[in-house]
């Protein structure tokens, strides 16, 4: 590496030397920024109208369940014949486990006990009236007797019916059946666990129990509606869905967006827990002025258009909204019969740059 030192007679020829090159430098930029002002001079203008826009607003939605049912045990017992995993599919009513264990086996048997006893009463009763009614001819009974062994026969059969529905009852308490047509969740138990009454011993999850909830962010959360359309795109890249907002819940999320339920349109589509895509909702048509896209301009995270305007062309923020084919709609900024720069747009924005420079004396 040379390092060349400067005496304090070479540094004014060092300083006319670095002049000379700045000076070229800002003669290339001013002549750079004339050329784009001279081609925008004659840039061609438009003059923008309104008419009705449809804006859209896209988030992102996910698959989730209404409701998941938790399985309970009826009553305490031992959880017997339970051999399902997550992710199996069970129907309404299917046996999915038994309860077993002392305090069941005592209710079974005293039910049992019940029926025979209220079987045995039935059965009495059913002779004594037999032989009243043999007798009734003979005169050796009255008909009131009759009758009161009729009422005695039917209290024992209502006592003999209320017995097996308890029976019943205390049998089915016994089996632990699905609730509906889903798909398994959660195993809370297994085989050989102890539970109590009303512990969840599986969680189901409905099949006829999913919906779409979409999470909203932006000032247009306060243009959605209940009954408003759009649709889902799996991000798998399935077909997309028909959807309707069926909900506004009003729940706020960690990150400021609010959640929005829907459900599809015409038929209940193939959907699993948890797949996720884009929602796109059609808002309200809004009037809105077009520009062509081209005529926008970024700058510093802004939008820009420039505006040809008596005093010169000026420069105009504004908010672009959606676009469709060569325009944008503006949702903001820009008012109906502005004649906006198209050509060389980007240019004229700029040139002002190179007045900020001057060449050194």
């Amino acid at each position: 590496m040379r390092f060349i030192s400067c005496s304090a007679e070479g540094e004014p020829r060092l300083f006319a030397f670095f002049g000379a090159v700045v000076a070229a430098a800002m003669l290339l930029l001013n002549g750079g920024a004339a050329t784009a002002i001279a081609q925008a001079s004659g840039a061609d203008a438009v003059t923008v109208e309104s008419h009705p826009a449809i804006s859209q607003l896209v988030a992102y939605g996910q698959v989730v369940p209404v409701s998941i049912v938790s399985v309970n045990a009826a009553e305490t017992g031992v959880v017997t014949g339970l051999k399902l995993r997550p992710g199996m599919h069970v129907r309404s009513g299917q046996s999915l486990a038994h309860l077993n264990g002392p305090t069941i086996v005592s209710a079974v048997a005293q039910g049992e006990g019940d029926v025979h006893s209220a079987q045995a009463q039935l059965d009495a009763a059913e002779k004594s009236l037999a032989i009243l009614r043999q007798q009734l001819p003979s005169h050796l009974t009255t008909r009131q007797a009759v009758q009161q062994a009729q009422s005695a026969v039917a209290q024992a059969r209502s006592g003999e019916a209320n017995a097996q529905s308890r029976l019943n009852t205390i049998r089915q308490l016994m089996t632990v059946a699905s609730p509906a047509d889903g798909t398994v969740l959660q195993l809370n138990s297994a085989d050989g666990v102890l539970v109590s009454a009303g512990q969840p011993i599986l969680t189901v999850q409905p099949a006829s129990g999913l919906w779409l909830v979409a999470t909203c962010y932006g000032a247009d959360l306060a243009a959605i509606r209940v009954g408003m359309k759009g649709q889902f795109a799996p991000s798998d890249g399935g077909a997309p869905v028909k959807v309707r907002v069926t909900s506004i819940p009003g729940t706020i999320s960690a990150g400021g967006g609010e959640s929005v339920a829907l459900e599809a349109v015409g038929g209940n589509p193939s959907w699993l827990s948890g797949e996720s895509g884009t929602v796109t909702l059609d808002l309200p048509a809004q009037q809105m002025v077009a520009v062509p896209t081209r005529a926008l301009i970024l700058n510093q995270g802004k939008w820009w258009v420039m505006v040809h305007t008596a005093s010169g062309d000026q420069a105009q923020e504004v908010v672009p909204g959606h676009t469709q084919g060569w325009e944008t709609s503006i949702v903001s900024g820009l008012a109906s019969g502005a004649k906006v720069v198209v050509n060389n747009a980007y240019l004229l924005f700029h040139s002002s740059l190179a007045e900020q420079y001057q060449i050194p004396d």
